[in-house]
């Protein structure tokens, strides 16, 4: 039986609402203008590791305020990771994961507008939807089928007629970053998006639900598509906004909790009998 979900006030889930929102569209914007300077640029591996530096001096900060004294660290860090080496074997098949999937969102981020790819890393939902259904026997509801259909429509769309930024004067390649982004998004059916952002959003997810999970990834479709006009110019157009609008959508109905029919059988089942009886 699944544990029950901690009771927290409406001002606190509006609160991690509104970060994760904030943390995943200042994030693609902030590396979308980095990757599109036209001053020297930076090594996206270099940035990929300074990521991964911080999130283990993060994890390794609130492990000893977990454990509460110096003693009790050394014991679970002794325990848990050279203790277990086959563990640790196990854990390095994500951590390639990761380090390929953040360096396809800058390759992607270096020749697709922040709009667009925001848009269409939202592949990664029916890319994992497939693999837990094809890799863990899991089903999916007749509306989570359709908001998948939906959102690969909305994403043709977009990459129809992609956007132009006109302020960017950098050399770009869309269909390199496209394929970049569906790099990504196979790397997402096995793994999340590893960031510093990352570890906030493993903490907050516990006191939201599905909706407003999904309202946060459209809220930030939103705020990268306006960060994208103000800073880079971007043009939008008619098959954009509709792209964007069904994969809006399809993420707000694909998060939708699945319909309990177990009472309803129960009645059906149990209307046969007396039916039966008489």
């Amino acid at each position: 039986m699944a544990a029950p979900r901690e009771n927290v006030s409406l001002l606190f889930k509006f609160y991690c609402l509104a970060v994760m929102t904030l943390v995943a569209a200042a994030y693609t914007i902030a590396l979308r203008y980095t990757r599109t300077s036209d001053k020297e640029l930076y090594f996206s591996t270099t940035a990929v590791c300074i990521t991964e530096v911080i999130k283990l001096l993060l994890s390794v900060g609130i492990l000893a305020k977990e454990a509460g004294s110096l003693g009790r660290f050394k014991a679970s860090l002794k325990e848990n990771v050279l203790g277990s080496p086959k563990e640790l074997m196990k854990l390095s098949v994500p951590s390639l994961v990761y380090a390929v999937q953040n360096n396809m969102a800058f390759l992607a981020l270096s020749n697709l507008d922040a709009a667009v790819y925001q848009v269409t890393y939202q592949l990664k939902i029916p890319c994992t939807a497939l693999c837990t259904v094809l890799m863990l026997n899991r089903t999916l509801s007749k509306l989570q089928w359709i908001s998948v259909f939906m959102l690969c429509g909305g994403v043709i769309l977009v990459q129809w007629k992609p956007a132009q930024a006109t302020k960017v004067v950098v050399e770009q390649n869309p269909l390199l970053g496209f394929g970049a982004i569906a790099v990504a998004v196979l790397c997402s059916g096995f793994a999340v998006l590893a960031s510093v952002g990352g570890l906030y959003t493993s903490v907050v997810v516990k006191y939201t639900d599905n909706i407003m999970k999904g309202f946060s990834a459209a809220a930030a479709i939103v705020l990268s598509t306006f960060a994208s006009v103000m800073l880079f110019g971007l043009q939008i157009t008619l098959t954009f906004a509709l792209g964007t609008l069904l994969v809006c959508v399809s993420i707000y109905l694909y998060g939708l909790p699945r319909q309990d029919t177990t009472s309803i059988q129960q009645g059906e089942i149990a209307s046969k009998e007396r039916v039966g009886g008489v």
